[in-house]
């Protein structure tokens, strides 16, 4: 599975999902079901590896302003939801996570942000296809600590200031 097949089937999903995150996994675990088992471990190969990618301090400041303070759990599955947000959002987010912003449209912390099931979804696909758990990927693991120069993410003067646009848009009123 080459790159451009993993983002037409995040992108399909999610189209065919309405946006909705919970919906979206279920119906990612559908498709990757269409396939054996080898291209599911391609398939979380690529969503591992962008997972990894965005495991940086400014991409968990801009999910703090989203999501009004985010945990290790919950920056773990804004990641996911980000996958899930497809190739021009994801890219754009990595490259400048203040970008969300306009790459948004809209943006519920209620329902948006939250994409633990993506995270899953190859692994139950395999397990599903195959009766065994997946193997490892075989991939580098994730840095110990996030990329990039730490932030405060208790001080909302630091966000608004490393944060602009996303502070106006989405930060608390």
């Amino acid at each position: 599975m080459d790159e451009t097949e993993f983002w037409e089937i995040i992108d399909t999903t999610r189209e065919a999902a309405d946006g909705d995150p919970e919906d979206h996994a279920d119906l990612l675990v559908e498709r990757l079901l269409q396939l054996d088992p080898d291209s599911v471990l391609d398939f979380a190969r690529h969503f591992e590896s962008r997972y990894n990618r965005a495991y940086q301090w400014d991409l968990w400041g801009a999910a703090a302003v989203l999501l009004d303070g985010a945990s290790d759990d919950a920056f773990d599955y804004f990641r996911c939801w980000l996958i899930g947000q497809g190739r021009e959002i994801f890219e754009g987010a990595v490259h400048d996570p203040d970008s969300l912003a306009e790459l948004l449209d809209d943006f519920d912390e209620r329902v948006d942000g939250d994409g633990e099931e993506l995270g899953y979804a190859a692994d139950e696909a395999y397990e599903q296809l195959t009766g065994v758990v997946a193997p490892a990927l075989g991939i580098a693991a994730q840095s110990a600590e996030p990329t990039g120069t730490p932030l405060d993410f208790e001080n909302e003067a630091a966000l608004t200031e490393r944060f602009p646009r996303l502070s106006e848009r989405f930060g608390p009123e």
